[in-house]
C-alpha cells in the first residue's frame, strides 16, 4: 500500500515512527514529573538560585534570593500527599473548559453546529466556493470534533457536486479546520483552555493574576482574515491545477454518488430561533455593561480595571451563547423534546471530557510541583537575563517560540499538553522582558496549529486519509502530506507576518490587553 511505503522513508516517515513510539500524553506527564523531581533534587543540592523578580527581602532591601527546593523535601512531600484535591480542582483550565463545554455540547448534539455548517456552504457560487468553505471551516473550530467529522467530508461532496475535484474540498476544509485551528472571529473553548494554562503559569511566579479569556480576541480575528486569502490562493492556484480533473474510476469501494440533504423546514426554523436567542443574549450583555445599573462595570476601580467584571463574565456568556441557542434549535428541529434531553446532552458533553479530566489531573500536579520547586522562577529569571543580553528584538523572541511550538507539534499533537509544559517557563520569562502573557500565548498558538496538517501524529490525520481514500483508493499518507504542504508554508508565513506586525506596531490583542506590559515590580515579602 502507498501508506506503508510513505511511512518508512524520509523526514516525515521518521517523524511518524518517532511519534508513534511516544506514550500517551497522560503518561508523558508522569515521566515529566519524575524528571522534574530528579532535577529538583540535583538543583537543590547544587544551590541553584536567582533573585525573585517580584519580591523584596525586607532585611536587605534587595530582591529576595530564591533557591530551587527539592520535591523530596518534607514540606513538598507533605503538600503532594495532603493537597491532591486542591491541586486538581484549582487548575484554572479545568473550570474554564468544563463550563464552556456544557454549552458547546448542547449546540453540537442538538444539530445546531452541523446545520449551521451545512447552511453556510450550500448553494455557494463556484467562484466564491473556496473562501466560503474556508471561512465556514474556520468558524467551525468551535465545534471541535464535529468540525472534522462533518465539514471535511461535506466539503468533498460540495466540491464534487460543483464539478470540481472532491480532494480539493478535503484539502481546503482540512487546512481551515486544522491548519488555521486558532483562527476565529470569536473566542471559544480553545481560548479558555490555553489562556487558563497561561494564568496558572503566571501564578507560579507572580501570585494572583487574572487572565482575560478574550485576551487573544483581536489577534485570532486577524488570523482569520489573514489566513482566508492564503488558503483561497493555495487552493485555486496551486492545489486544484495540480490535482487536475477528477477521475471517477479512482473511487474506493463505495462508488455510489453522494448528495447533500436539503435543510428541512424544521431545521430552518431552528436556525432562526437560535439566531434570535443569540441576538437576545448579546443585547442582554450590552445592557448589563452600559445600562443604568451596569453590574459588569466596576466604577470604583481604577480606569484600566473598570471593565474587568465584563471580561470575567465572558466565560458564562460563552456557556449561554452555545447552550440557549442550541436548546432553541433543538426544540424547533425536533432533536430536543424536553428538559431531560437537554440535561442528557450536557451530561454527554461531560462524558466526552473524561480523558481531559485524566490529563488535567497529572498536568495540574506537574504545574503545581513546578511551582513548589521554584524551578519556574529560577529558569524564568535566568532565561530573561539571557534574552536581555542577546539584544534580540521582541518579535524575534516570539518567532523563536512560534517555531519551537510548530516543531514540537510534529511529535506531540495535544496543544494543551505542550502548553502545560512550556508555559510555566516561557510565560514568566517573557514577562520579565516586558512581553504580556497573552502575547506569548498568541505566538504559541500560531506555531502550534500550522503543523497540524502535515504531521501523521495529529489525531484526525488517519481519519482525513480515510475520507480521501473514499474518492481515490490509491491515496496514501505521503499523498496527503504532500497535498497539505503548500498550505503549511502559506499559513506559517502568514502567521509569522501577523505576529511581527502585532509586536512592531503594538496592536491590542484583545479588550484591555496589549503586546507589552510593565515588568512586574518587586514588593516586600512577608
Amino acid at each position: 500500500m502507498a501508506t506503508t511505503t510513505a511511512t518508512q522513508s524520509g523526514f516525515l516517515g521518521w517523524v511518524e515512527r518517532t511519534g508513534n513510539r511516544l506514550p500517551d500524553p497522560v503518561l508523558l506527564f508522569v515521566y515529566f514529573i519524575a524528571i522534574l523531581v530528579a532535577i529538583s533534587v540535583v538543583a537543590g543540592l547544587a544551590g541553584w538560585s536567582a533573585p525573585h523578580p517580584a519580591e523584596i527581602d525586607p532585611d536587605t532591601g534587595t530582591n529576595r534570593i530564591v533557591f530551587v527546593e527539592s520535591l523530596l523535601s518534607t514540606e513538598n512531600l507533605r503538600r503532594l500527599l495532603t493537597e491532591v484535591p486542591e491541586t486538581f480542582t484549582s487548575f484554572p483550565p479545568l473550570g474554564f473548559v468544563l463550563v464552556v463545554m456544557l454549552g458547546a455540547g448542547v449546540a453540537e448534539r442538538s444539530g445546531l453546529f452541523t446545520t449551521a455548517m451545512h447552511a453556510s456552504v450550500a448553494n455557494v457560487p463556484r467562484f466564491w466556493l473556496t473562501p466560503a468553505v474556508a471561512f465556514a471551516c474556520m468558524m467551525a473550530n468551535h465545534a471541535a470534533d464535529a468540525a472534522f467529522v462533518v465539514m471535511i467530508p461535506l466539503a468533498a461532496i460540495i466540491y464534487h457536486a460543483a464539478g470540481r475535484h472532491p480532494l480539493v474540498g478535503i484539502a481546503v476544509s482540512f487546512a481551515a479546520v486544522s491548519g488555521a485551528f486558532s483562527a476565529n472571529l470569536m473566542p471559544g473553548q480553545l481560548d479558555a483552555l490555553l489562556l487558563g494554562i497561561t494564568e496558572a503559569a503566571v501564578q507560579t511566579v507572580f501570585g494572583d493574576y487574572v487572565i482575560n479569556i478574550a485576551g487573544n480576541w483581536y489577534f485570532i480575528a486577524a488570523m482569520t482574515f489573514a489566513y482566508l486569502p492564503v488558503i483561497w490562493y493555495v487552493t485555486d492556484r496551486v492545489i486544484e491545477p495540480r490535482l487536475g480533473t477528477y477521475d471517477k474510476a479512482l473511487r474506493g469501494e463505495a462508488p455510489a454518488e453522494e448528495a447533500l440533504d436539503d435543510i428541512t423546514p424544521e431545521q430552518k426554523r431552528g436556525m432562526r430561533n437560535a439566531g434570535l436567542v443569540a441576538l437576545g443574549l448579546v443585547a442582554l450583555w450590552v445592557f448589563l455593561a452600559v445600562g443604568p445599573v451596569a453590574p459588569l462595570v466596576d466604577e470604583t476601580a481604577a480606569p484600566e480595571a473598570r471593565l474587568n467584571p465584563l471580561y470575567r463574565s465572558l466565560l458564562p456568556f460563552f456557556l449561554l451563547i452555545f447552550l440557549l441557542p442550541g436548546y432553541a434549535y433543538g426544540r424547533a428541529a425536533g432533536t430536543i423534546d424536553n428538559h431531560r434531553d437537554l440535561i442528557a446532552m450536557m451530561a454527554e458533553a461531560m462524558k466526552d471530557m473524561a480523558y481531559y479530566l485524566v490529563l488535567s489531573f497529572v498536568a495540574a500536579h506537574f504545574v503545581a510541583m513546578f511551582a513548589w520547586s521554584n524551578m519556574g522562577i529560577v529558569l524564568a529569571v535566568t532565561g530573561a537575563d539571557a534574552l536581555k543580553a542577546s539584544g534580540l528584538p521582541m518579535w524575534a523572541m516570539l518567532i523563536a517560540i512560534l517555531m519551537f511550538g510548530a516543531a514540537l507539534n510534529l511529535l506531540i499533537g495535544s496543544a494543551s499538553a505542550k502548553w502545560s509544559v512550556l508555559a510555566p517557563v516561557l510565560v514568566p520569562m517573557l514577562m520579565l522582558v516586558g512581553i504580556s502573557p497573552e502575547m506569548t500565548t498568541a505566538a504559541y498558538r500560531v506555531g502550534d496549529s500550522a503543523t497540524n496538517i502535515i504531521t501523521p501524529l495529529m489525531v484526525y490525520f488517519p481519519l482525513i486519509l480515510i475520507f480521501c481514500q473514499r474518492w481515490n483508493k490509491h491515496f496514501g499518507l505521503g499523498s496527503l502530506t504532500a497535498l497539505m504542504m503548500p498550505y503549511f508554508f502559506g499559513i506559517m508565513a502568514a502567521g509569522i507576518a501577523i505576529t511581527i506586525t502585532w509586536v512592531v506596531f503594538d496592536i491590542p490583542l484583545g479588550p484591555g490587553v496589549g503586546v507589552f506590559m510593565d515588568i512586574p515590580a518587586a514588593t516586600a515579602s512577608e
